[in-house]
Formats: structure tokens, C-alpha cells, sequence
């Protein structure tokens, strides 16, 4: 029979403590007395700390560890909650000065976010225009408004440089982007459509999914200036799904609505959409942020309003004992 070293030229390295992983490697723990193997391990999804409140339709921003969530709807009752995340629990903080759904994913950090646009007022309905800033404590009026209120629109950039398209039951093409100051109308969409969502950044952005009237697949690149519809489509044509991403050419779709809630989750690596592992549970109208690395999904409408959160974590290398069972 072939041994280790003649199959691969070496044999395998006596260590006293693991080393920096790289798939494949083979590695004996002379302290443990173990025989281990660096080794991908497959994406997927994972309980988190649920929400204080149940709500969907509110928007999100951040990451994984530090995300944050606002506004939204609970049940029949429009919310201005605020709920901030570290990880494992949400901690509800300082609530927006106007309640407000359908704000779409928000954009920003945990300390410095932005909501806009929305649907408020009664019959719950009122397009909105304001905008409102947080500082990782408060929430403040700006005087800067949308140009048009829109509401369940897709988004991209930071606090201070961000862009917004897309939304309304009219499956509006409109697009603005923000400098910190002012909204400016710049170059619309090619498909006009609610409920899409984006990544990446105000002068590199990504827009995906929505509703044209039909459940939409499309995909379409910023480049600062203009739209381009790119070939690569979604798997799964649905709108109002979470998202996450951090830049034009990583982006991650999950949950959604075709017929019913779904639990669909998608991969964006620049060139084409890929399926990944589903989230436990199907949901639409959710709160979506990180990366596709390490997502998170909170909140949403199954068959009510929920406070699960889930977190995603994609492919990454682990050390895995090797044993004769």
C-alpha cells in the first residue's frame, strides 16, 4: 500500500499547535495527539437573537456583528422602534422621530445610518420624502428631502455618499443619489420596478430582483453615471428579498415573494447569480446586511410579522479531526 509521503512527495508535519489553515493541508498535533485536515466547509445558515419587536418592511444597515434595524411595520400598526445588534442580541435604542414602512434596506453602518422615503400617515399610505440621520444614538430631521417620496426602493453607498432606486406601485426607474447634503436626480434604471434590492456603493452599485408587474430576474449595473442591464439574472425572479453585499461584484439575495414567502438564497461573484443554502425560514420584506460572508437576515413577513434572525456564513476554511470512525 502507498504512504502519504509517496503519494505526495512528503510526509506529514509534526506541529505543536495548528497552523494558519490552507485547504488540503494535513497537519499531526503532537499536543492533542490528533491527525487534522484543513477543509472547506459548506455555507450556510444559523440561528440568531430575535428581535424585541416583530416587524417587516423596516430598513437595516451594517454588518453581521453590528447591524441595525428601524422603522417597519407590526401587524396593522406602523413602527418607529430601533434595534441594534452585536452579534448575538438586539438591544432596542433611540427610535426614528417618525414611524415610518417600507423604508427598503437603508443604507450606512450601525453608528451612522440613513433612512428615507417610506409609506406612513394613514391609511398607512402616504408617500414619503424625509430623511433622517443616526450618529449611533439619535436619529435627527434633515432638511434635505427626496426629490420624489418613494417607498420599497433599492439601495447602495454609506451614510454620506448614497444612492436610492427603484420602488413604488408604479415600478418607478427613478434614481438619486446623496452627497451628504442633497439628493440630486441622476439617471434612471432601464426596468422600472418595486421591490428590488442592491449592493455595493454610490458610484458602483448593483440592482436585483423586484416587480415589473411580473416577478423580475433582472440585474443592472451603476457605474456612477448610467445603468447597464448585465446577462447575469437571479435564479429565482422575486422582489422584496434581503440583502447583502459590500460591493458591485458581491452581492447576496435572500428570502423574498413569488407566490408565497420564500426562503431562496443567491450569490452574486461579478459575473453570474448561484444557489446557496436556503434560510430556515421563508419570509419577505425583511431586514438584510453584511456580507457574502457573513450575512444577516432579521425580521419579515412568513405568515406574520417575525423576530427570527438568522445568520449566514459562506464557505470558509475549517480544521476537521481526522479519526478511523
Amino acid at each position: 500500500m502507498s504512504t502519504y509521503k509517496q503519494i505526495y512527495g512528503y510526509t506529514i508535519k509534526s506541529v505543536a499547535s495548528d497552523p494558519t489553515l490552507d485547504e488540503g493541508q494535513v497537519w499531526y498535533n503532537n499536543a492533542t495527539y490528533a491527525i487534522k485536515l484543513a477543509a472547506l466547509q459548506a455555507a450556510a445558515w444559523s440561528s440568531g437573537g430575535n428581535l424585541n419587536t416583530a416587524r417587516d418592511s423596516g430598513g437595516s444597515a451594517g454588518l453581521q456583528t453590528a447591524a441595525l434595524y428601524f422603522g417597519g411595520k407590526t401587524g396593522t400598526a406602523l413602527s418607529s422602534a430601533t434595534e441594534s445588534y452585536n452579534g448575538s442580541t438586539w438591544t432596542s435604542v433611540n427610535s426614528l422621530n417618525t414611524a415610518i414602512r417600507q423604508i427598503s434596506q437603508g443604507i450606512g453602518t450601525q453608528t451612522a445610518a440613513l433612512s428615507f422615503g417610506g409609506l406612513g400617515g394613514a391609511p398607512l399610505s402616504v408617500q414619503s420624502s424625509a430623511t433622517e440621520s443616526w450618529n449611533g444614538s439619535s436619529w435627527t430631521n434633515l432638511p434635505a428631502t427626496l426629490n420624489t417620496g418613494k417607498h420599497n426602493m433599492g439601495t447602495a453607498g454609506s451614510q454620506t455618499a448614497g444612492l436610492k432606486f427603484g420602488g413604488n406601485s408604479d415600478f418607478s426607474a427613478a434614481t438619486e443619489s446623496w452627497n451628504g447634503s442633497i439628493w440630486t436626480t441622476v439617471n434612471s434604471l432601464n426596468t422600472g420596478r418595486t421591490g428590488v434590492r442592491g449592493a455595493g456603493i454610490q458610484t458602483a452599485a448593483l440592482a436585483f430582483g423586484g416587480y415589473t408587474g411580473t416577478d423580475s430576474a433582472a440585474t443592472e449595473s451603476w457605474n456612477g453615471t448610467s445603468w447597464t442591464n448585465i446577462p447575469a439574472t437571479l435564479n429565482t425572479a422575486r422582489p422584496a428579498g434581503g440583502a447583502a453585499g459590500p460591493s458591485q461584484s458581491s452581492a447576496l439575495l435572500f428570502g423574498g415573494v413569488t407566490t408565497a414567502s420564500v426562503a431562496n438564497t443567491e450569490e452574486y461573484n461579478g459575473s453570474i447569480w448561484s444557489t446557496k443554502p436556503s434560510m430556515s425560514t421563508a419570509r419577505y420584506n425583511l431586514g438584510g446586511c453584511g456580507t457574502v460572508t457573513a450575512g444577516l437576515g432579521f425580521g419579515g413577513y412568513s405568515t406574520a410579522v417575525t423576530t427570527a434572525t438568522e445568520e449566514y456564513n459562506g464557505p470558509t476554511v475549517a480544521t476537521k479531526t481526522i479519526t478511523t470512525s
